[in-house]
């Protein structure tokens, strides 16, 4: 719904670039690049799905972690690619309004599953024997319902904050998608409410999981160095390396973008490091979770020899 205050009923998307010999190249690249992240995140859903033996807590987060990656990507990607065949890339203010709170929503919900994730690996590897009953399906539920709600409640607070603004005639957002810090950039009235808003609840979406997986991975690093067995060490260190190439990938790219100050990036700097972590990042996910496990790799190829047998 648009309110009251808003002087505009709709925004041109600038996009990734105004040079027009780029445009089609880069739309066959991010098409290719959001095909692989379909089919990747769909792949290892139904990979996970119908493999009893990965019906376990590690996986169930690796589920949702898909499945978020998948949906954000979706939010962003099919827009992103209007802007390289169509002269103007308009979107509606209720549908930018919509693509804002979705992708907040997922975007912050992946941040907080990452961390589930890291508690997960630190309850397998410092304390094996109680694992079954501390990851109990009851817990993991639990886990995931706040999960989803810390991304409610953030993708809540930036989006009621936004659509309180004014925004000025000049409906162009140098963006290829309805990101908080373009549209701030078009805004008519006083900002400082809504930048206030970004750097709290950015800092906790950030922050809250970065500590929750930094102080997860230096307890479990103390675990793993006092196991004496080279094959012991091996086999923990290979269980957790997935998991921080995405966390560091993801908080990475996001940190660079947001918990900076608008006047130290400027906006194609933004759009770059919004790329990584909007539309690498998802189709990388998979990627390093299927290549670099054994378990993921196992059941692919009984799910494969199963199709071949039928």
């Amino acid at each position: 719904m648009m309110p009251e205050n808003s002087s505009v009923t709709e925004f041109i998307l600038a996009g990734l670039t105004n040079q027009p010999q780029l445009q089609m190249p880069l739309f066959f690249l991010f098409l290719g690049f959001y095909v692989v992240t379909v089919a990747g995140n769909l792949g290892l859903i139904t990979l996970i799905g119908l493999n009893c033996h990965l019906h376990t807590p590690m996986y169930f987060f690796l589920y949702n972690l898909s499945f978020i990656d998948f949906c954000y990507s979706t939010v962003i990607t099919p827009k992103m690619l209007m802007s390289f065949v169509s002269k103007k890339n308009i979107i509606s203010y209720a549908g930018c309004m919509t693509q804002l709170f979705f992708f907040l929503f997922f975007v912050i919900s992946e941040s907080f599953v990452l961390s589930a994730m890291a508690c997960d690996r630190y309850v397998a590897i410092c304390n094996p024997l109680v694992y079954t009953a501390t990851m109990s399906p009851q817990a993991c539920l639990l886990l995931l319902l706040g999960v989803y709600m810390m991304g409610f409640a953030g993708a809540m607070a930036h989006t009621a904050c936004m659509v309180r603004l004014t925004f000025c005639a000049d409906r162009l957002v140098d963006h290829y998608m309805c990101d908080i810090l373009p549209l701030l950039e078009r805004s008519c009235t006083s900002t400082y409410v809504n930048e206030l808003v970004v750097f709290v609840i950015v800092g906790i979406d950030i922050g809250v999981p970065t500590v929750t997986i930094f102080i997860s991975y230096a307890l479990i690093l103390s675990s793993i160095l006092r196991i004496r067995s080279t094959e012991g060490r091996f086999k923990a260190f290979s269980t957790c390396s997935s998991h921080v190439i995405a966390v560091s990938l993801f908080f990475g790219s996001g940190a660079f973008m947001y918990l900076k100050p608008p006047s130290l990036l400027p906006m194609n700097q933004g759009k770059v490091s919004s790329l990584f972590y909007t539309i690498v990042v998802p189709m990388l996910n998979p990627l390093i979770y299927s290549l670099r496990n054994k378990d993921v790799k196992a059941a692919l190829k009984k799910t494969l020899s199963r199709k071949s047998l039928s």
